[in-house]
């Protein structure tokens, strides 16, 4: 039984992979990163792999938002974008202050970073053929002790541009990074999970009244 929940993101992927995506694998990685969604993990690599910085002599560099790609040319998109915006004095830091910012890459606002996300799925349903699948992950935050549910802007936004919220997968963590200020001045529920989003390009709409 596929279950929607999982402390394996290797596992949620081949579950998406097995339900939603006919082919079995993933086109094209416009945020590939170091490639930990594939490594040894028994994830087939992307024919297709991008990043503003690559760290591979495989991998091309690209932005998200304007890739080398045909209209229409690709099943199954693999997203896994920045979600953290900051432009704290921690970073330049050498305490724990700010270790989160530190591991991951940041934007400097929260508006520059969700309008990146709109920009970048707009760009995915333009590359998308017909019935293809975007792979979303994604994760809610507490920023300056305001809550953002990232993942529902998400949603909201992808179903505006022309996508069917196909699915939604939540993946469970034991342990997550954590600093000392939050400890001490702690106002919302620390987030153990991030989500896994899988949107089919598909005019087909959910009306609930």
């Amino acid at each position: 039984m596929i279950k929607s929940i999982s402390y394996d993101q290797s596992k949620i992927i081949k579950w998406i992979l097995q339900l939603h995506v006919p082919q079995g694998y993933i086109d094209c990685d416009p945020t590939y990163s170091k490639g930990n969604f594939y490594k040894n993990t028994g994830i087939q690599e992307p024919k297709y792999k991008f990043d503003v910085k690559p760290q591979f002599d495989d991998v091309i560099q690209s932005d998200a938002r304007e890739l080398p790609l045909e209209d229409k040319s690709i099943n199954c998109i693999m997203f896994d974008p920045p979600f953290l915006a900051t432009k704290g004095k921690s970073l330049k830091t050498n305490d724990n202050s700010n270790k989160i910012n530190k591991r991951f890459g940041v934007y400097p606002t929260e508006k520059r970073l969700h309008q990146f996300y709109v920009n970048a799925m707009q760009e995915f349903y333009r590359v998308l053929k017909p019935m293809g699948v975007l792979i979303f992950k994604s994760q809610d935050k507490v920023s300056s002790s305001l809550q953002y549910f990232s993942h529902c802007f998400i949603y909201y936004q992808a179903i505006e541009i022309g996508f069917y919220p196909k699915d939604l997968f939540v993946l469970l963590a034991k342990n997550r990074i954590v600093a000392d200020w939050q400890l001490r001045n702690q106002k919302h529920a620390r987030k153990y999970h991030s989500y896994f989003w899988v949107f089919e390009k598909n005019n087909k709409t959910v009306k609930y009244l």
